[in-house]
């Protein structure tokens, strides 16, 4: 088997990288990437040294793809900011998560690959999200069980109508998905699409716009300064959060067992049972590097921003005994002791 990891050198790429060579350590694993990701160069000697073979490529570019033919491709590769295009201009975003899925697809189909897609949560709708109703307790807000059909206190189903704006880079991505579907009919494409809430751990190398827990663990482990920007500016706002271990696990099962999974898309997150507010997230990091931070509060909402995202993921725990098994917690503790461990490395990032 040859393993081809788009974006490989990125935060899910590089740890799916290492747990793929400890499921099939016979197999090919190529990591490519373009290295865009500020902090990316940090995980090349990891891939090295677990004997996978990094190639410089960009998905925008698909004469810059690995000539060698390969079974399988996990794409990873995507512009992965919510913010991503709003301001400025979208050029990247569009060319790398559209243009750059379809230039993926294209590579499977001339090799004969299947493909397993990482997707996101954002492909659901702000608006109908952001119009369910909720309330307020001590820590968090938290969705009410009915108003919305596909959304309950356990979080967004597959089913959840798909009408309405959901920022640029959910477009990209659920345009992707939709393109797939026409490789599958076109093409008889075999494809697996994760729909993915937030993914964190080890190795992400977080923003204010994408890795909050990493940006989080980091800023207290340096003790640098942080915000609550929106709603109020109290940290309530909730996201439920997937450790990159627990995905990657997961991910091995459906490589495993590619045959059964083909055809399959839908959530893949941690849920309301490892969910978190920044408040709640506040706690553990402070539990966790013993250090406090100052936190500044900014009431105003920005655009595409979300109270609430938590996944429910009921109809992939009714075809698989795969469950998250690392709590906010963990990821949390996970995080520091790997900001620990590269203390000088990360701390120019």
């Amino acid at each position: 088997m040859h393993f081809l990891i788009t974006g490989g050198a990125g935060f899910v790429g590089s740890n799916l990288c290492l747990a793929l060579r400890a499921a099939f350590p016979d197999a090919a694993i190529t990591a490519m990437d373009n290295l865009y990701r500020n902090g990316s160069r940090l995980n090349l000697p990891r891939l090295e040294a677990a004997g996978v073979v990094f190639h410089m490529g960009d998905v925008r570019d698909p004469g810059t793809f690995p000539e060698v033919p390969f079974d399988l491709m996990v794409e990873c590769s995507a512009e992965p900011s919510v913010l991503a295009g709003s301001e400025g201009s979208p050029d990247y975003l569009m060319h790398t998560n559209l243009n750059g899925a379809y230039h993926c697809l294209e590579a499977c189909r001339r090799h004969g690959a299947g493909m397993i897609f990482l997707s996101t949560s954002r492909i659901y709708p702000i608006g109908r999200l952001e119009a369910h109703g909720w309330h307020e307790e001590a820590t968090r807000f938290r969705w009410a069980d009915e108003g919305t059909p596909g959304l309950s206190s356990r979080g967004v189903r597959e089913e959840l109508s798909l009408g309405g704006a959901r920022s640029l880079y959910g477009f990209t991505k659920l345009a992707a998905e939709q393109l797939i579907e026409e490789y599958r009919a076109a093409f008889g494409m075999k494809v697996v699409v994760n729909r993915c809430g937030v993914i964190a751990g080890p190795w992400q190398f977080g923003k204010v716009d994408q890795g909050v827990v990493a940006l989080w663990v980091m800023a207290h482990h340096y003790r640098r300064r942080l915000g609550y920007i929106g709603y109020g500016g109290t940290g309530k706002q909730v996201r439920d959060m997937l450790h990159v271990h627990d995905l990657c696990d997961l991910i091995v099962e459906q490589v495993r067992d590619f045959g059964l999974w083909e055809g399959w898309l839908g959530n893949v997150a941690g849920g309301l049972d490892c969910s978190a507010s920044l408040l709640e997230l506040t706690g553990l990091c402070q539990e966790v590097t013993g250090n406090t931070v100052e936190i500044g509060s900014v009431a105003e909402t920005r655009p595409n921003d979300l109270r609430i995202f938590m996944a429910d993921c009921a109809m992939l725990f009714g075809r698989t005994e795969w469950r998250p098994r690392r709590t906010v917690r963990d990821i949390v503790a996970d995080t520091h002791e790997w900001v620990r461990n590269n203390d000088s490395a990360l701390e120019v990032l």
